[in-house]
């Protein structure tokens, strides 16, 4: 990923943070039919190992854990707030017309190697956890004890549980940094005008993101 110095997110609790806040996660393998993706939902576990744990699950219809080889090297990309910034929303360019536009965004690039856990213990485990995540904001939080248990034996068989062990953690914070100070507020007030829980989410980061560098190209 290019990686410019002003974009950087080093920070462990930021790119924590975005992992739990957006936990679909697009799993990058290399197979016998070469670059394979799959998007499912990741629980991170700092907790363990030298740069934490990922683990989901997978359908056993989907041939990915067959394909990949345990130990492999995986990549898992999570993606924040994005947006489109018009060159309308910087004052510079109603002055000197020298703005183009972009786009901005928030991104994790977790390092991992792969192990398949095809154990009904592990899945039933994890699938525990992530129902208890989701379901947190719910006003009835549904549990694995609402079903029948023969139906959730059925459903936990049609599924493969995958840990990763991450082996580093890259972040980027593309939020305007690179721009002066007034240019990087009237792109935040341009964004946040859209009114939509996306754009307020993309304002918030670019207006609480590191000081602009002045003068950056």
């Amino acid at each position: 990923m290019y990686l410019p110095a002003y974009f950087e997110e080093n920070r462990p609790e930021s790119l924590q943070r975005l992992m739990a806040d957006h936990p679909l996660g697009t799993l990058v393998t290399q197979g016998p039919n070469g670059l394979d993706a799959n998007h499912v939902p990741f629980i991170f576990d700092a907790g363990q190992g030298a740069h934490g744990i990922l683990r989901a699950h997978v359908s056993r219809a989907n041939p990915v854990w067959q394909e990949v080889a345990d130990g492999a090297e995986v990549l898992v990309i999570f993606q924040g707030p994005t947006g489109y910034i018009s060159p309308n929303f910087y004052p510079s360019k109603h002055e000197a017309h020298k703005q183009v536009p972009t786009y901005n965004y928030l991104v994790v690039h977790a390092h991992g190697r792969i192990a398949i856990r095809d154990d009904e213990a592990f899945v039933r485990g994890f699938v525990a956890r992530l129902t208890r995540k989701m379901e947190a904001g719910e006003t009835v939080p549904w549990k694995m004890g609402d079903a029948p248990a023969d139906y959730i034996e059925t459903m936990l068989q049609a599924i493969v549980g995958i840990e990763i062990e991450v082996t580093r953690l890259v972040g980027k914070a593309k939020l305007s940094q690179n721009k002066a100070a007034a240019d990087r507020l009237g792109a935040v007030e341009g964004v946040r005008q859209r009114h939509t829980e996306a754009a307020t989410a993309l304002a918030d980061a670019m207006f609480n993101a590191p000081p602009p560098i002045e003068n950056t190209p």
